[in-house]
């Protein structure tokens, strides 16, 4: 391992035994998910290989903080606690402690210090974490567009201020990240609910459809929430619309393909869950879909060129 990268600095670092500050408890809770548990490709090898460290050091931060949240042991308060200290050692600000799940806040920490990337691409991801250890329903599409700002858009951002994008990619990639983030909370509507009491779908556009929470229950899919499925696949379109124009501003080139991939995915899985059933099982792209996504991104990149 290259030992300038943050993980190398931050595995040197020193860290007072987990006894000495409670907020911690004795236990790595992390799940121990890597990136192959994602929908879309983090930190492939379409980001060049000196920026793939830090990549790794934010995906492995924004990991351990969503399995805090979503832990079924922690109290709020306890899952609260800990968000905000592992926000404290991202911003250097407490010492971390020598295990695992610490150590990410410090490696990022490390990697904000190395790139200048602003350190709030990872602090607003603890403003929604934080929000979901007390909060399990959504009244609009407002709030839950707000919530995407929090918990998804930070993350392209990230990517994209790594790259030293200019500003105007922000809004195309605010976009697509609240796209995928809305995606991802219809694969997994009855999921979140039975494991995690979270309903991300607007609860009014449930009664006027004529659904409620009890019909994720059910073996398949009823009318009613078909009509919330597809009221929010309709805003999704509108994110995806704007979110095809962020290829096209993006100067480097492999991130330039990268953000053209991600692009296909999002209309793919969009297309998906408008002829299948979430309810019935986890809708995803395929591996055919992947390779319809790398391929219209390369083309419209070779042409662009």
């Amino acid at each position: 391992m290259d030992e300038t990268t943050p993980v190398a600095v931050a595995a040197r670092a020193p860290g007072p035994s987990f006894r000495s500050d409670a907020v911690w408890g004795t236990e790595d809770l992390s799940s121990g998910k890597g990136a192959g548990d994602e929908n879309f490709p983090v930190g492939s090898i379409l980001i060049s290989r000196r920026l793939r460290p830090h990549v790794k050091a934010y995906y492995d931060f924004a990991r351990v903080i969503d399995d805090i949240v979503d832990n079924a042991v922690l109290t709020p308060e306890a899952k609260i606690a800990r968000l905000d200290a592992m926000g404290e050692v991202v911003r250097g600000e407490r010492p971390p402690i020598p295990r695992r799940d610490v150590m990410t806040a410090h490696a990022l920490h490390e990697t904000f210090r190395i790139t200048g990337v602003p350190v709030e691409t990872a602090t607003d991801l603890i403003v929604a974490f934080r929000r979901d250890a007390v909060v399990g329903r959504y009244q609009s599409w407002d709030a839950l567009l707000d919530y995407c700002r929090y918990s998804a858009n930070p993350v392209g951002r990230f990517l994209l201020m790594l790259h030293g994008e200019p500003v105007a990619t922000f809004g195309p990639s605010d976009a697509l990240c609240s796209s995928l983030q809305v995606l991802n909370h219809l694969q997994d509507c009855v999921k979140d609910l039975h494991e995690l009491d979270r309903c991300y779908l607007p609860l009014p556009w449930l009664e006027r459809a004529g659904a409620s929470l009890a019909d994720l229950d059910g073996a398949r899919e009823t009318p009613g929430l078909r009509r919330v499925f597809d009221a929010l696949l309709d805003e999704v379109d509108r994110l995806n619309l704007e979110a095809a124009r962020l290829p096209a501003l993006v100067r480097d080139r492999r991130m330039r393909l990268e953000a053209a991939v991600i692009v296909g995915l999002a209309h793919r899985l969009a297309a998906r869950l408008r002829r299948e059933d979430p309810v019935a099982g986890r809708v995803k792209v395929t591996r055919g879909d992947a390779l319809w996504a790398v391929a219209r991104a390369s083309r419209s990149i070779w042409r662009a060129a």
